[in-house]
């Protein structure tokens, strides 16, 4: 194995090379797996390829666009509705109609694509399971490509897990929740496969791997309209979801199956991308929160919460636990009967009369003091467990994925960068960095007093406060924190050798 930059490796004469079969142009620096190779099979290879090379520039530009809006933001602009998307907003129009396979998604569930959630989500008795690619796991080389794999015999319905430990084997249920994945954003590398001298765009890796392995296992057992289905993440405006429908459309014709077969929900998690059409354009609309998972207590803040969204008009929301789904279920239930959604019945007409200035109202609330502790604390903490291959992390009875670490270090980054006051007990108390470093030092010990002595030097906090200090600090706010940390999970491994 060898670090991230690092090269050398120098075969000796009597032996040969046994790595992945891969086009030309295309060199895989991961860990060759036989299971992976099942994976990345040439033709495989070759999908994705073809794909980074017709769209690699135009999301490149994407990228470039982003930045400048980003300038523009630091220098005083403030986000608008796009004029030359005027005549959209306007027009009247409506979205395809929902494929019946998925028009009740009153319960969703979330998680990372590891084998056992798989199965467990699958069986939880939800409407759709969401497969994360992106915030709920830390993309390792390992993770991205067993993720690949479970999916794979997920979809064909061969997936089982032996726990040892339980004496017991999963295996999925007859009837199971309607499969999404969600791919890695478009800011993301995929710096273990290189295409033509330069890592591949994540995304384009996830999708499609998992198109081209499994679009016509979807089409033979479940016909047409049970997917592939997806989530599409972080994107800031209609021209980065233009680029997704130019893939779809790519990948539907390499199938040769009908234009508009792929069919993906939208995360709206930007302002730059804030805009409800949902029900009035005959769409439909998810709240997405993850939840706790412990007592009864807690059991009754979830149905509170659920019950005050499918109030909002939502058609569906989502559950990172299994122990979640029956309470949600009765919730929507008892407000929707027999419904598959309200789409048709709750239009929220107030929503298509948003303005700007809506949309840039300032949150509402107080800043204390026991906030920026815990910001500090839960992002330390979730960014240590992510650089170890966790990325779905149970902290303080709720079930936290990298969008948790992302508010932490942006609010701590807010508050330092205009030195705010702070209510409650430190009334009058501004945010500076030397009341931060103060916070930093008493969160460490804390968490190492919660975790234990052993468990805290063996794990990557001490890395993790390093990344996580430097990010809320930093004179300018940096993208993602995900993007700065990714470089430390990437291991560069020498092609597998044996002797002749």
């Amino acid at each position: 194995m060898i670090g991230l930059g690092r090269y050398g490796y120098t075969a000796p004469a009597s032996s040969k090379i046994r790595g992945y079969n891969v086009p030309e142009g295309v060199d895989i620096r991961g860990r060759f797996d036989e299971e992976f190779a099942k994976i990345l099979t040439k033709d495989a290879l070759q999908f994705v390829v073809d794909l980074q090379r017709e769209f690699r520039n135009h999301i490149k530009y994407a990228m470039e666009c982003r930045k400048e809006a980003k300038r523009q933001y630091n220098e005083g602009a403030l986000p608008g509705f796009d004029p030359a998307t005027r005549y959209i907003r306007e027009g009247q129009w409506t979205c395809a109609p929902v494929p019946p396979s998925v028009a009740d998604r009153r319960v969703e569930i979330t998680g990372p694509v590891e084998r056992k959630m798989i199965i467990n989500a699958l069986n939880s008795g939800a409407k759709v399971f969401m497969a994360d690619f992106e915030d709920a796991l830390s993309p390792s080389w390992e993770n991205l490509m067993r993720g690949q794999v479970n999916l794979k015999d997920a979809v064909s319905g061969t997936i089982s897990f032996t726990d040892n430990a339980r004496n017991r084997v999963y295996k999925l249920i007859d009837h199971t929740a309607k499969l999404f994945v969600r791919p890695r954003g478009w800011h993301l590398p995929e710096a273990h496969i290189l295409i033509d001298g330069e890592p591949a765009t994540g995304c384009l890796v996830d999708f499609g791997l998992y198109f081209y392995h499994n679009y016509a296992t979807f089409r033979k057992t479940q016909g047409e309209g049970f997917g592939p289905f997806f989530y599409l993440p972080k994107m800031e405006n209609s021209r980065e979801a233009k680029i997704w429908n130019s893939v779809f459309e790519r990948a539907e014709k390499m199938a040769g199956i009908e234009k508009g077969s792929i069919r993906a929900t939208v995360l709206i998690e930007t302002l730059p991308a804030a805009r409800r059409p949902c029900h009035g354009r005959n769409g439909s609309s998810d709240s997405i929160r993850d939840d706790p998972t412990a007592n009864e207590a807690a059991f009754d803040l979830v149905r509170k919460d659920k019950l005050r969204e499918v109030k909002a008009g939502h058609d569906g929301t989502w559950a990172a636990h299994p122990g979640l789904i029956q309470a949600c279920m009765e919730v929507f239930t008892n407000t929707m009967g027999n419904s598959p959604n309200q789409i048709e019945t709750v239009k929220r007409d107030d929503a298509s009369n948003i303005t700007e200035d809506d949309l840039l109202q300032r949150p509402r609330g107080v800043r204390t003091m026991e906030g920026l502790r815990l910001n500090t604390r839960v992002g330390i903490q979730y960014l240590a467990a992510w650089l170890t291959g966790a990325g779905s992390v149970p902290l303080y009875n709720l079930m936290e994925d990298a969008a948790t670490a992302e508010i932490s270090r942006v609010q701590n980054w807010q508050w330092l960068k205009y030195g705010v006051e702070l209510d409650g007990d430190a009334l009058g108390v501004r945010v500076n960095r030397e009341l931060f470093g103060r916070v930093v030092d008493e969160e460490m010990a804390r968490i190492e007093l919660e975790v234990g002595k052993e468990k805290f030097k063996k794990g990557m906090y001490k890395e993790a406060c390093k990344i996580f200090t430097r990010q809320c600090t930093a004179l300018t706010l940096d993208d993602f924190l995900t993007l700065d940390a990714y470089n430390h999970i990437v291991i560069y491994h020498p092609k597998v050798r044996s002797k002749l």
